[in-house]
């Protein structure tokens, strides 16, 4: 039996046991301040993430008041946005990220 490193979810486990590829989410989520709208795309983001991409997921949150010059060069116009880095292609989804269906859309992820 082949050995899986320590900190490999079970998820991603049987799928690496069944021959399966899971491919690595990298996501940023940009948000500004601890606004109810802020804290919920967190909350929210989070769920997710722990229900959908358990193991192959890397979730990054920015505040956008602690580091104002990231809106610019990120190009943001709203906010909270997602962005989603890999797999490719980038996509950015704005709101609250309570639809989860939109959000499945939004990376790619089958309904």
């Amino acid at each position: 039996m082949e050995h899986l490193p320590e900190e490999m979810s079970d998820a991603a486990a049987r799928l690496a046991a069944a021959g399966a590829t899971a491919e690595q989410y990298d996501l940023c989520l940009y948000v500004t301040g601890m606004t109810a709208r802020s804290a919920r795309a967190i909350e929210n983001m989070r769920a997710f993430c722990s229900r959908h991409l358990e193991g192959r997921h890397t979730l990054r949150i920015f505040d956008l008041y602690q580091q104002p010059a990231l809106a610019r060069e990120e190009q943001l116009v709203a906010a909270p946005t997602l962005v989603k880095r890999a797999p490719l292609p980038e996509r950015r989804l704005v709101g609250d990220l309570s639809d989860q269906a939109r959000v499945r859309a939004a990376l790619g992820l089958p309904a």
